[in-house]
């Protein structure tokens, strides 16, 4: 990461390394951490609205917020785990092939040492490379995958690496296995209406659609969740649009029906018995915000994650 670099703006743009999640010591001052933050300050793989790059600044930022306990849990995350924050990826701006070998080449010695990584969008595209360093030491990962979009697609403008693409490039490259994967929230217009057919009966992926979420109840959909990945290492991917505009308006591509908060939290606490070994959260785009709120939700979104990670500690020690 460019804990290593210097500080011109030749070597790391500008807005990167701005600050640390929860105000948590940098990676270089934390032995053997159970996790690490990164960010990934990229997303000219977007298709409307750009400034996702500032999410990772954005996040970390309000996070000081964030207290330690989570009471629901029953955890202190800082008294059962040792975490650092990494900094950001050295993305080269509106080139994502050479920010694709950046995010792997940084993250996996992080992978390799059994480090949990929890990384900052950025838009979705980057989800493609952090697979790629985590499947390489776990194999094919069962993804979970909360959005309001499939991303899909084959092209998008013609190029096949985009915010739309990367859980198409993801099987293509035998880096997700489908049958141990799901997609849940998507909702909203389409381009073509085969989309969700077409992720489940010629890609492989269970898809549960938001009206079909609530239709079933959040319960019944957690436990289709657990069924589908079983014990298979699970990369967790949040799209911050799978909440609804009216509680995370700071995003490129927003879609109204979504969920509130509270659901949210709700549905990843019931998720804390699965085998993770990555998450991220992406597409949080400042610009678009109010009151910090999305930003402030994309925090919390990571925080259960690390609850998660501390619980499965905890229980492990008694």
């Amino acid at each position: 990461m460019s804990n290593s670099m210097g500080s011109s703006a030749l070597s790391t743009p500008r807005f990167c390394n701005t600050g640390t999640f929860m105000r948590m010591p940098r990676i270089n001052e934390v032995e053997d951490p159970d996790f690490v933050i990164f960010g990934v300050p990229f997303d000219t793989a977007s298709s409307y609205r750009s400034g996702a790059r500032f999410g990772p600044s954005a996040i970390r930022n309000i996070s000081a917020m964030m207290k330690p306990n989570n009471v629901i849990m029953g955890v202190n995350i800082l008294e059962e785990l040792k975490g650092a924050d990494y900094g950001d990826v050295n993305v080269t701006p509106g080139y994502i092939l050479p920010t694709y070998e950046a995010i792997e080449n940084e993250l996996q010695p992080i992978v390799d040492a059994g480090i949990i990584p929890i990384g900052l969008g950025g838009d979705h595209s980057i989800t493609l490379a952090l697979m790629r360093a985590v499947a390489k030491k776990h194999g094919p990962l069962a993804m979970v995958h909360f959005d309001s979009h499939a991303d899909i697609n084959d092209e998008v403008f013609g190029q096949k690496y985009n915010h739309g693409t990367p859980f198409r490039r993801s099987l293509e490259e035998g880096i997700v296995d489908a049958s141990k994967s799901i997609q849940v929230g998507m909702r909203g217009s389409l381009y073509d209406p085969n989309e969700h057919r077409i992720a489940e009966e010629e890609l492989g992926y269970k898809l549960i659609p938001a009206h079909k979420m609530v239709d079933m109840g959040f319960d019944a959909v957690i436990e289709e969740i657990k069924a589908r990945v079983g014990n298979h290492p699970v990369f967790l991917t949040f799209d911050i649009d799978f909440v609804d505009p009216a509680y995370a308006p700071g995003t490129g591509t927003p879609e109204v029906g979504g969920f509130t908060s509270r659901e949210t939290l709700y549905m990843l606490r019931k998720l804390k018995d699965l085998n993770f070994v990555a998450f991220d959260v992406v597409e949080v785009a400042p610009a678009y915000d109010h009151g910090e709120i999305t930003s402030y939700m994309a925090a919390n979104i990571c925080f259960e994650y690390i609850s998660m990670l501390a619980l499965k500690k905890k229980e492990a020690r008694l």
